[in-house]
């Protein structure tokens, strides 16, 4: 008898099949995750590198580069996955718990972002003024913000950031420019940059800053992107709030099933 219970204590608890499953679903997402942070940061350090970002006389504006959002994320979104990806495969106390600590940091990160543009509207309006008129002031040295520029203008039928007179703060389009494209704004900006054709036409909005607006609205969209960007919010407000909910669910799922791995992890490791 005493043989027996003695044979029975050696027995270890072994792990369930749901421990087995969250390991590897939690292995597997994250390894999707790794590699797409790391094709992002490539992405990025090759549009930077491309550009010349890190010359002497490129760094200072290097702040509005939009290929460092790309760095900056693929970065991130490289470190937090391959912490649980590896923490997961091989059973890393330590590697669970700062992935865990991450995706915890990154959750209220968002939320806290959510409450303050929110409460603070104004001061984000004013963040994208200033954004939008930098990208303005770049426009034909910078082929990022060009593109992304002309999307927003041609996506939401606008120009500039509150009026198409906000053009001219470009040296190009400057109404004392000594170029062709003087007191004009981007083809972006045209209602029918096409004129019912098939062949984009580029100089469609040139000397468009000097019409009146009673001519220019038959001509290019008035309205600046900054109303805009606020009508499409508004137009979207139910699709945004599920984009959200859905992407918080996802980390908090994340966080709930690193959080019991680490817990099964820790357990199996004291009983030994």
């Amino acid at each position: 008898k005493k043989k027996k219970k003695k044979k029975k204590s050696m027995i270890q608890p072994r792990y369930s099949l749901m421990d087995y499953f969250l390991k590897y679903l939690l292995f597997l997402c994250n390894l999707v995750f790794t590699v797409l942070g790391l094709v992002i940061l490539g992405l990025g350090m090759w549009g930077l590198i491309s550009k010349e970002s890190f010359a002497q006389e490129k760094i200072s504006s290097i702040g509005t580069d939009p290929m460092l959002v790309l760095v900056t994320l693929g970065f991130v979104l490289t470190i937090l996955c391959l912490s649980g990806c590896v923490g997961s495969l091989r059973e890393n106390c330590w590697l669970l718990r700062l992935f865990s600590a991450l995706v915890l940091v990154l959750i209220s990160v968002q939320v806290l972002v959510a409450i303050l543009a929110y409460t603070l509207q104004d001061e984000v309006g004013n963040y994208l003024r200033s954004g939008m008129l930098a990208a303005m002031v770049r426009y034909q040295d910078d082929l990022d913000l060009r593109f992304i520029t002309d999307e927003i203008q041609s996506n939401l039928q606008c120009c500039g950031a509150d009026n198409y007179r906000d053009w001219e703060i470009n040296i190009y389009y400057n109404c004392s420019a000594p170029g062709v494209l003087a007191c004009g704004v981007p083809a972006t900006c045209c209602v029918d940059p096409l004129e019912n054709g098939t062949v984009w036409n580029s100089q469609c909005g040139v000397g468009a800053q000097q019409l009146d607006e009673f001519t220019a609205q038959s001509v290019i969209f008035l309205g600046g992107c900054l109303g805009g960007i606020s009508r499409w919010v508004e137009q979207h407000q139910g699709l945004i709030g599920i984009v959200s909910i859905v992407i918080l669910g996802v980390q908090i799922l994340a966080l709930f099933i690193s959080t019991r791995l680490l817990e099964s992890i820790q357990w199996h490791k004291a009983y030994k």
